[in-house]
């Protein structure tokens, strides 16, 4: 090996090795300010740098007053409730939708994907009148049931991925099930479903993020005690000022029920998003 190959070969790990450092150090950063944050007292966040270590770290108090001021156990209830069904309906009628569209051959059926592609070209804050107007007049409005139906029926992209991978198994499966005197029904969810674990894994993952971080739409449809956690969270912000140290308390707060989720079922996400990978 050659100077000019050592040099550039070392210099490509230095590069790998840089970079991943530095995105990580990146992506870690506004977690680790947070979590120094969320131990400060209103007098520490207000005469200390952001970065500046607490007195102590064994001050609870602004979780406390997190959770009792903004009534975090009925927030966290009731984005587990909405994230449960928003999860379950998205994989089910997406999955549903996608086995019509792709196994199915019939006229609009072209129409109706175009018209689902064009749909998430749209703006959604341009629709929010009209989408408004119709939950208020059908009664949706400060209701779960309301903002857990809006939720899943504003889903295009969990139906593209499903129709991508039933693009990848065969045919050949409904028809020898359907000579054997199978129903569509009993094809679909006896031998397709379970092979779109992979799939299932990825809507279920962009969907139950997306959905838990939601607060535009929580905010305009839920009021009052239906409130999720996001909206929880700005109990703290106000016209004369925001209280960053019990905004960041909340935050950490957040974080550790899709922590613990994660770490319970890491295998299960690992081995789908790889299985996925492989598709094609």
């Amino acid at each position: 090996m050659t100077i000019f190959q050592k040099i550039k070969h070392y210099g490509w790990i230095f590069i790998q090795y840089f970079s991943l450092i530095f995105f990580s150090f990146v992506a870690l950063l506004p977690v680790v300010s947070c979590l120094i944050t969320a131990f400060k007292t209103k007098e520490e966040y207000e005469t200390t740098n952001v970065m500046t270590l607490p007195q102590s770290w064994l001050n609870f108090r602004n979780f406390i007053q997190v959770w009792e001021d903004a009534d975090m156990g009925r927030a966290f209830f009731n984005s587990a409730i909405v994230l449960v069904f928003v999860v379950a309906g998205s994989v089910m009628v997406g999955s549903m939708i996608a086995y019509v569209l792709n196994r199915f051959t019939f006229p609009g059926n072209g129409l109706i994907r175009s018209l689902f592609l064009f749909a998430t070209l749209l703006p959604g804050i341009a629709m929010q009148v009209a989408t408004y107007q119709l939950m208020y007049q059908i009664g949706f409005i400060n209701h779960l049931y309301g903002y857990i139906i809006l939720s899943m029926g504003t889903d295009v992209i969990s139906i593209y991925i499903f129709i991508q991978f039933f693009e990848n198994i065969p045919v050949s499966l409904d028809e020898s099930a359907f000579m054997d005197g199978a129903s569509y029904f009993t094809i679909f969810f006896k031998i397709l479903f379970p092979l779109l674990k992979p799939a299932m894994v990825t809507v279920m993952i962009l969907k139950g993020v997306g959905t838990y971080n939601e607060y535009y739409n929580a905010s305009l449809y839920l009021t009052g005690e239906q409130k999720t956690v996001s909206m929880a969270l700005y109990t703290f912000v106000g016209p004369l000022g925001s209280q960053f140290n019990l905004i960041c308390a909340g935050a950490i707060m957040s974080l550790i029920p899709a922590l613990v989720v994660f770490l319970i079922f890491q295998k299960q996400i690992y081995s789908g998003m790889t299985a996925g990978a492989v598709k094609g």
